[in-house]
């Protein structure tokens, strides 16, 4: 229903800044960001009037801890990281936000500075807003509101479940884990990244992940080649992950089912 309103626009223009790097395509086909295409036609419509379509390409880092937050994401297929540094150097990844949600939630918290770095791991597209027309919109919106406050405990969930799961579980599942949340958010059994990246994201060194990717290999549930990976076997990935995953996964499927039941 919402896709009726998105007019077709082309142009490949740039634009560049200090923190981010971004083109500006066409128009998505559809919304595909499960907090968009949860809002009714008008909230949506007001929306629209802020919102532009945006590239992110891998490894651009959109915020950095104390930055001020300027503009709010929607992913569509584009894979955001959130990473914490340790003494200030050693990134280690917290979050992962995609088309489930959005990346600024300090805002509705009353914080407009990032905690946390925000770093592109997946290039795709996603919806861009300022921070200002957001709030704005978010105060006129209890459908926004609502999605929103459900997103924010279900990404709170599973910041906890990854400081556990980074704490005690061995790498091999820890990596199954990651992979099955990274192929829910690009929506692709297909992606590129490199062992040293996949070392930052789970908090190892680089000869960890090696080991954790061959075991995964030899088990036939991926393939691996210069840093595309390919996902083989979903069920047999999601058997060798810890049980974080399907803990975060489940609720945020719950409560969402909950929240529609009350409507």
């Amino acid at each position: 229903m919402l896709n009726s309103l998105l007019a077709p626009q082309t142009g490949d223009a740039k634009t560049k800044s200090i923190r981010d790097t971004i083109t500006r395509p066409a128009l998505p086909a559809s919304i595909d960001n499960s907090v968009l295409a949860a809002l009714p036609v008008k909230d949506f419509r007001r929306l629209l009037l802020g919102l532009e379509a945006v590239r992110l390409e891998f490894g651009t880092v959109l915020y950095q801890p104390g930055d001020i937050i300027r503009h709010v994401y929607f992913p569509v297929d584009a894979l955001i990281s959130l990473l914490t540094l340790a003494d200030g150097r050693h990134p280690l990844e917290v979050g992962l936000v995609g088309s489930e949600g959005m990346l600024g939630v300090p805002l509705l918290l009353g914080h407009d500075a990032s905690p946390v770095r925000a770093l592109i791991q997946g290039s795709g597209e996603a919806w861009r807003i300022p921070a200002a027309r957001f709030m704005k919109e978010f105060r006129l919106s209890p459908t926004l509101q609502k999605e929103l406050y459900l997103y924010t405990y279900a990404l709170l969930a599973q910041v906890s479940q990854t400081a556990g799961c980074n704490r005690f579980h061995v790498v091999e599942k820890r990596l199954a884990r990651w992979l099955l949340m990274t192929q829910d958010r690009v929506k692709s059994d297909h992606f590129h990244l490199t062992h040293e990246f996949l070392g930052d994201m789970l908090g190892v060194r680089r000869v960890g992940v090696t080991k954790a990717a061959q075991a995964l290999l030899k088990r036939s549930l991926i393939s691996y080649s210069r840093g595309n990976i390919l996902v083989l076997d979903r069920k047999g990935l999601e058997a060798a992950a810890c049980q974080c995953y399907e803990v975060v996964r489940n609720l945020h499927e719950v409560h969402r089912r909950e929240y529609k039941q009350a409507e």
